[in-house]
């Protein structure tokens, strides 16, 4: 076995570092963190609990990388003075706590490399998800809800804001479809590379004959609609119907006509609502779904006609992109990656990171040759 180069790792640990301080622009994040801290101190700010939340979010996610950048840099130095005292005393048991530090600044550097290669249009925003059963019957509709806590649990891990915006009950078990929306920095940029569709293989436990099963689930991520994006729908183009919200098994969730359902007639998109109590606060959440839907279906179609010009790209987005094997074999695997583990009741538990991180790299990779062929 190879002897460890102390000096050449701790050396591409701080090459990495360079790197990403400068795609991050750490005057840039200074700055940033002056204006936030600015807004943040009005004594009129929670006025609109909104825009409040926004900013404060905003403060809290480039406080973070100031102190992750800083706390890099720290460790690396500290690091370096360990390796210098372990070569001087001779001592294995210093030089091997070097050798375990280095290895896991080098893994904060890869997570904080992530961050540099979120450079989409949108992938600063918040997302809304959307996870629908597919084929497979009953094990589909309990695989979308194996889904949804995943995706649940993946949020509280990391401490994001999450609401269930809608919930629709199959009659056996699991779900129909379920709309979440998840608000921090950065979430749309992490939560778009799980859009696809995602396949289960496992024994049915819907199956009294205890047959394998093979089931498929839909997940949509869509950025959240601001302000700023001028997505105008007329009223003619929308059709609305209000109906009683309810949960699972049909018990009623209250008896007044909150729920809404909103139809958009051009497109054949069908958003609902029953998260608030009141109809009003449904049909405007269901608006703002509806817009980020009309959001990214404009891009496709403008991503379609450059595709188009700039000739066929390989790896595009396609079905079952992930999946999940739980017999004859334990197994979760990254069709598009290559991304895999074993262990997968983690996943299901929320331990997805390593797939996001693998996702975001491949993005980042077919944006690039995407935008060479374009070039030529």
């Amino acid at each position: 076995m190879a002897e460890f180069d102390y000096s050449a790792a701790i050396a591409d640990a701080r090459a990495k570092y360079d790197a990403i301080a400068e795609a991050l622009d750490v005057d840039r994040l200074r700055k940033d963190e002056q204006d936030l801290e600015v807004q943040a101190a009005e004594p009129g700010l929670w006025d609109d609990p909104e825009h409040a939340q926004k900013v404060t979010s905003k403060l809290s996610a480039v406080q973070s990388q100031l102190k992750r950048l800083a706390g890099a840099t720290s460790r690396l130095d500290d690091v370096e003075t360990l390796v210098e005292l372990g070569r001087e005393e001779n001592d294995e048991d210093t030089l091997a706590e070097a050798h375990t530090e280095i290895e896991a600044i080098a893994k904060d550097l890869d997570d904080m490399e992530i961050q540099t290669l979120m450079d989409g249009e949108y992938d600063e925003r918040s997302a809304v998800v959307t996870i629908r059963s597919g084929a497979g019957g009953v094990d589909a509709a309990d695989f979308a809800q194996m889904l949804l806590r995943m995706y649940l649990r993946w949020a509280e891990r990391n401490g994001y804001k999450v609401k269930v915006m809608d919930t629709s009950y199959a009659e056996e078990a699991g779900i129909k479809s379920a709309t979440f929306q998840v608000d921090a920095p950065y979430a749309y940029g992490r939560l778009s590379v799980e859009g696809g569709t995602h396949r289960l293989v496992r024994i049915s436990p819907f199956d009294n004959q205890g047959r394998r099963q093979t089931s498929f689930a839909a997940v949509e991520v869509v950025p959240l609609v601001e302000a700023t994006d001028h997505i105008e729908v007329p009223e003619s183009d929308i059709r609305v119907d209000t109906y009683c919200a309810s949960g699972p098994g049909g018990q009623g969730v209250n008896t007044t006509y909150s729920a809404v359902r909103i139809t958009h007639l051009p497109t054949g998109i069908v958003v609902t609502m029953q998260d608030e109590r009141s109809q009003i606060q449904n049909r405007a959440a269901a608006m703002a779904v509806l817009q980020s839907r009309l959001l990214v279906l404009r891009h496709e179609e403008e991503a379609k006609k450059k595709k188009e010009l700039a000739g066929d790209i390989k790896a595009s987005w396609g079905d079952q992109m992930r999946s999940y094997v739980l017999h004859p074999y334990q197994m979760v695997k990254d069709l598009r990656t290559g991304q895999e583990t074993s262990q997968t009741q983690a996943v299901f538990d929320g331990d997805i990171d390593d797939f996001i991180q693998a996702g975001i790299r491949w993005r980042h990779e077919q944006r690039r040759e995407a935008a060479e062929n374009g070039d030529e």
